[in-house]
């Protein structure tokens, strides 16, 4: 009979045999296995991608050592993908066994890899196409967690632990715009990874470092990415391609755990930039500069979702802000968006704003706190149940010194001047001074209901915007994928008039809504002058402003003698005063068009109890131009056919769309 210890001797040595016979057998057919693997890449990028694969030597060297030279990618119609001349490199012979690669070091010596488009023709297209079979069988759905799992494993397999890479050039050619990023050394050695990177494009030349830590089999890396020479890093290619031009002086990132627990992928770590820099038309008219910036990120990802979890933060200067953001497709395609601003100093929060995104706030100061939630949930089968809900909590909240905007010169005479297409327009008097100036109760009360019911109905009752709105108008633009309808209030109109400009940027328009917030929820006015502001300042036509002038221009009247249907017409035409001339025929009258927009504000106004019938049968009268507009709508009526290739504005009674965002 063996003893217990002589069976454990025996099976030790079963177990070191076999592992002696596999590693022959490994050694004996890893060629065969290599050839097989070879082909195989070559029939898939042939038959799946149109591109031909070559090689022109590779063999074994040692135990696990690969020796490639001359390695080309190349689609058949386009410009070669990429081209190594000389790469070496190490694999795993068990994972080599189950077709699969895990590199354990790598050598790469000149080679290049590039990305063109000439015309439509891209040389990457066929790797970016969705799959057909999955397109037709109409299977759009997938694991979210196990798919993004198999991805970031298989790249961190293609990963060495041991790794050096000399004069690697990465290439871009977007018809004419052109990047090179030449990798003059790489470096990863003991987990310590470092980089010498050259970037030229037509604009710049600058040399980059990328210095750090990198473990791909842990999946953990620390990296810092910062520029040798003096001055910030630029952005290849987004200046020419995009027209934003971008810098900033360092990126940090971090990435500590991707792990799956369960149906779980859970992904932790953080970001964080310094001095970034961002210049676009469409952003602001400045440069936009967030001096330090920083995300703690926790990505958690199901079978059916992707999400954000609430436990990350951002930090913006001295903003700190929890953020939730989830898809979800178990059922219906959900949208959820959460943000969370814990209780703040007001002072800290107004510092902490972008330079060049909130000039008007320059120099303002306040006292209290603050703190703000926004929930917001989009459900893509039933767009009419979104929701929206924003909610700022203050405590001994208060302005002590105005910035660039004197929220406070609303209350006495200032001196207006609209900017049109970046051109400061003629200065206008808001004051008794100035003869056309009309108080508020000189203004007729048929025009006050008029535009009132047109442009924001419940400006007495809101407190700045109208959530309701706000929810219309995001399903709306959410329908369209475009910024097609806003929803503005007269609060917000009056502020972009006497405090900002016209312009269509996201500085202008952020500035508005907190502009809005403090000029409302401070009392810093009643709505009443408020109201009294807006009628003398805002455009009436070519030229116009105030309701002073426009009465005159047009009915060479003052504002508390116009009739009904006189203020109908001037409601009407406040989304588009420069188009007036339009809403009239030839023989000088109102288009049928316009008679019905003109019949729906009443019907509206008599529906809201702000009309009485009586007004409307007795009181009414035709619409008679006879100011100086007179001779605008005398010269379009020359020329039916120029008439005719216009479209007459359209009135939108319960909220103005145009002109308004």
């Amino acid at each position: 009979m063996r003893t217990v210890k002589q069976k454990a001797v025996l099976t030790l040595k079963i177990i070191i045999a076999l592992i002696i016979l596999v590693i022959m057998g490994l050694y004996s057919f890893r060629n065969t296995l290599l050839e097989q693997i070879l082909a195989k890449t070559t029939s898939k990028a042939a038959t799946e991608y149109d591109c031909n694969f070559t090689i022109k030597e590779a063999h074994f060297e040692g135990l696990s050592g690969l020796q490639f030279t001359d390695v080309v990618l190349a689609p058949k119609n386009a410009d070669t993908l990429f081209k190594i001349q000389n790469m070496s490199t190490s694999v795993n012979l068990m994972q080599l066994f189950f077709s699969d690669l895990q590199l354990e070091s790598l050598k790469i010596q000149k080679g290049y890899v590039q990305l063109t488009k000439k015309g439509d023709v891209k040389n990457f297209a066929a790797f970016i196409k969705r799959n057909d079979d999955e397109e037709e069988s109409g299977n759009d759905k997938r694991d979210y967690a196990a798919f993004t799992y198999r991805i970031i494993s298989k790249v961190l397999n293609l990963i060495p632990t041991d790794m050096k890479v000399e004069n690697l050039t990465f290439r871009l050619d977007d018809n004419g715009m052109k990047a090179s990023i030449d990798i003059k050394k790489l470096a990863l050695v003991n987990k310590k990874i470092e980089t010498f990177i050259n970037v030229q494009t037509k604009t710049f030349t600058q040399n980059w470092k990328i210095k750090g830590l990198a473990d791909p089999r842990n999946k953990t890396t620390d990296v810092r990415f910062f520029n040798l020479d003096s001055g910030a890093i630029k952005l290849p290619y987004v200046d020419e391609r995009y027209n934003l031009i971008t810098s900033f002086d360092s990126i940090r990132l971090k990435i500590q755990n991707i792990s799956k627990d369960g149906d779980e992928l859970h992904l932790d770590g953080y970001a964080s930039i310094v001095n970034l820099k961002i210049n676009h038309s469409k952003i602001a008219n400045k440069d936009v500069v967030i001096k330090d910036a920083r995300f703690d990120y926790r990505f958690l990802l199901g079978a059916n979702f992707i999400s954000i979890d609430s436990s990350s933060t951002v930090r913006l200067n001295k903003i700190k802000l929890n953020p939730y953001l989830s898809y979800n497709t178990e059922e219906d395609t959900i949208y959820k968006l959460k943000i969370a601003i814990p209780k703040m100093k007001t002072q800290d929060f107004i510092t902490s704003l972008p330079d060049g995104l909130f000039t008007h706030f320059q120099g303002m100061e306040a006292t209290g706190t603050f703190d703000y939630k926004l929930n917001f949930k989009f459900n893509k089968n039933k767009p009419n149940q979104l929701v929206f809900d924003s909610n700022v909590k203050k405590q001994n909240m208060r302005i002590t010194k105005y910035g660039e905007a004197n929220l406070n010169k609303i209350n006495n005479e200032f001196v207006y001047r609209a900017i049109i297409n970046n051109v400061l327009q003629r200065p206008v008097l808001v004051g008794l001074a100035n003869q056309n100036y009309t108080p508020l109760d000189q203004i007729s009360p048929y025009l006050q209901k008029s535009v009132l019911i047109s442009e924001d109905p419940s400006f007495f009752t809101h407190r700045g915007f109208i959530n309701e709105a706000f929810k219309q108008s995001i399903v709306k633009n959410i329908r369209t994928k475009k910024f097609s309808r806003g929803a503005s209030t007269i609060s917000m109109q009056l502020v972009k008039n006497v405090f900002l400009t016209r312009e269509k940027t996201l500085s202008r328009k952020m500035e508005e809504i907190l502009l809005v917030y403090l000029l409302e929820n401070n009392r810093i006015s009643t709505k009443e002058r408020m109201l009294e502001v807006y009628f003398n300042i805002i455009e009436w036509g070519p030229n116009v402003y105030g309701i002073g002038e426009a009465s005159q221009y047009y009915f060479q009247k003052k504002p508390i003698d116009l009739t009904l249907n006189e203020c109908l017409y001037l409601a009407r035409i406040i989304p588009s005063p420069n188009k007036f001339m339009y809403q009239f025929n030839t023989d000088g009258n109102l288009k049928e068009t316009s008679k019905k927009a003109e019949t729906f504000l009443i019907n509206t106004l008599i529906k809201r109890g702000l009309l009485a019938i009586d007004d409307s049968i007795y009181k009414s009268q035709s619409v008679l131009i006879t100011g100086p507009a007179k001779s605008l709508i005398r010269i379009i009526s020359k020329d039916t056919l120029a008439i005719d290739s216009l479209k007459t504005p359209k009135l939108t009674p319960l909220s103005t769309t145009i002109n308004k965002k």
